[in-house]
């Protein structure tokens, strides 16, 4: 990545608010991008200054930490265990710091083994706070995809019913779902989407 890239996605998203677009930014930390242009250091200014454009804000605890600064207070460094009132706290620091923030969603991942995880996913829009089920003992076929299959889950559910308790079920449900296929695209439809909300399994029919 040049370092004239980040400066076009923040001009994008700033042409993007002045025609009044509800603007959606998915945290999403590489280090080897970033190390030739600056490194995190370099990575946390340009996102501090796009998030004060962003509608929407999405990421997992990694990301609001290498992308934003923000950490989540007593969290297990090694992904082990879901202390849901940290990522609330953290949270709750983000929209006071961004108050544009009009909603931020996050996924709960424990990582018990490589292939078994605990998964979940919680959102805050407009003060209140909204979590998904658990998805306990997730059996991991493919991790790449789960956080844009989260993403691209809630975005859906709120662009298509306006619920943010259902945009936060279909983001974690589409997110489960992707990970028990290979690749990072999904192949989830939108029935087994939903089938999995209801208590169905977390595997895809093919």
């Amino acid at each position: 990545m040049s370092d004239t890239t980040p400066q076009l996605v923040l001009e994008c998203v700033q042409a993007a608010k002045k025609h009044g677009t509800v603007v959606s930014y998915d945290l999403n930390y590489r280090p080897s991008l970033w190390k030739s242009i600056g490194g995190q250091k370099r990575a946390q200014e340009v996102n501090r200054e796009i998030a004060k454009y962003v509608d929407v804000m999405i990421g997992n605890e990694e990301d609001f930490t290498a992308c934003l600064g923000f950490h989540v207070e007593g969290a297990d460094e090694n992904l082990l265990h879901i202390d849901v009132t940290a990522f609330k706290r953290m949270i709750e620091t983000a929209v006071k710091t961004y108050p544009n923030f009009k909603a931020t969603a996050t996924t709960l991942r424990a990582a018990k083994t490589a292939t078994v995880n605990n998964w979940g996913a919680i959102a805050w829009v407009h003060g209140k706070f909204y979590e998904s089920r658990q998805y306990l003992d997730l059996e991991i076929l493919d991790r790449v995809g789960g956080g844009d299959s989260f993403a691209s889950g809630f975005i859906y559910g709120m662009m298509t019913t306006g619920d943010a308790q259902q945009a936060v079920d279909y983001g974690a449900a589409h997110g489960a779902l992707a990970m028990t296929t290979p690749g990072d695209t999904s192949m989830a439809t939108k029935s087994e989407v939903e089938k999995l909300i209801k208590g169905g399994g977390a595997r895809v029919v093919r």
